[in-house]
């Protein structure tokens, strides 16, 4: 069971905007960051655990040349490498990447945008950190750009760019449990419905594609080798990596998947949709077959809300987070 905590005020409300949370908890320093997008800006906030000291920063998209109205960004997400932690907002305009409490900007790489098809966005959007040194970046026309990141400093550089999808990158994540030598360490999702797996030595490598089935998917997480993907039809759809096979799937929500999350050590996922509803569930392995399997354990309606984002708060899944569009504040909720 898990019950209504103190829930953290943001400087502005939430834009609807696919995975429109990221939490970064600082356990030494018993804070939990939070970073949410409203428009062209980027609100974080700083929590204690109780909930009672909050402190709040905002970051503007950053424009490129002599631009005249201010570029929307689509995504903000802390990225986790062995070395460091970067926070990387993407936008219309391309991808900036700061310090964790995001007080210095450290990258920026503009997009190229030569002449689009008429009515066709260019955008960024798909954050997640990879193999220990990658930061991996979507992008509307369906790159994956990959960025090595030094262990410190500014010499970031772009140092390939997987090819692979037709359609907008819509989520990206990186394996977060186990992963053995020659696993799928990484998952890129587009419009289409379609997923891409693949393994990364010094260059990736595509391992498997998942075909489309008519939706969108918009969040997507790996762990312990299971994919879990949320769809706009309401679904979640577990594969395994490493073959692409179907082996669940489960009517989770009664409206649009905005966000999946997975609590690394124990296993739970999460899901926030446009019907209000947070469910939990637990992913396991059956001992004897080696079967995925889920199991539904907790909902939570966060009444008359849009929810475009939602994050476990901690490795285990004690706690989770929650944003909602036109919703000024974050709501969380521990375990009881």
């Amino acid at each position: 069971m898990y019950r209504k905590e103190r829930s953290v005020p943001l400087k502005s409300s939430s834009s609807a905007l696919y995975n429109n949370l990221s939490v970064l908890p600082l356990r030494d320093k018993q804070l939990t960051y939070f970073a949410a997008v409203h428009g062209s800006t980027v609100s974080l906030a700083s929590a204690s655990a109780d909930g009672l000291s909050v402190s709040h920063r905002q970051l503007q998209a950053k424009e490129g040349g002599l631009a005249v109205s201010a570029s929307i960004v689509t995504q903000a997400s802390w990225c986790v490498l062995p070395s460091r932690v970067l926070l990387v907002l993407t936008s219309q305009k391309g991808i900036q990447m700061y310090e964790s409490d995001g007080s210095i900007m450290v990258y920026w790489h503009a997009l190229d945008v030569l002449e689009p098809p008429p009515a066709q966005a260019v955008f960024a959007r798909g954050i997640a950190a990879a193999s220990g040194r990658f930061i991996c970046v979507g992008t509307s026309s369906g790159l994956v750009l990959v960025f090595d990141i030094p262990s410190k400093g500014t010499n970031i550089t772009l140092s390939e760019v997987l090819e692979e999808h037709r359609d907008s990158i819509t989520d990206i994540t990186s394996e977060v449990g186990e992963n053995p030598d020659g696993a799928a360490e990484l998952v890129t999702a587009d419009d289409s419905g379609a997923l891409c797996v693949w393994r990364a030595k010094e260059e990736f490598s595509l391992l498997t594609k998942i075909s489309a089935f008519g939706w969108s998917c918009s969040s997507v997480k790996l762990w312990n080798g299971v994919i879990a993907a949320g769809y706009g039809n309401g679904q979640i759809r577990l594969y395994e990596a490493m073959s692409g096979a179907l082996r669940a799937t489960v009517s989770a929500h009664a409206r649009w998947i905005y966000a999946l999350d997975l609590a690394p050590l124990t296993g739970k996922l999460l899901s926030g949709a446009e019907d209000s509803y947070v469910q939990i569930w637990k992913l396991s392995r059956s001992p004897d077959t080696g079967d995925i399997e889920i199991e539904h354990c907790h909902s939570e309606c966060v009444t008359d809300t849009q929810l475009c984002g939602a994050r476990f708060c901690d490795p285990e899944g004690n706690s989770f987070a929650a944003t909602g569009y036109d919703l000024s504040e974050i709501v969380r909720y521990g375990q009881v």
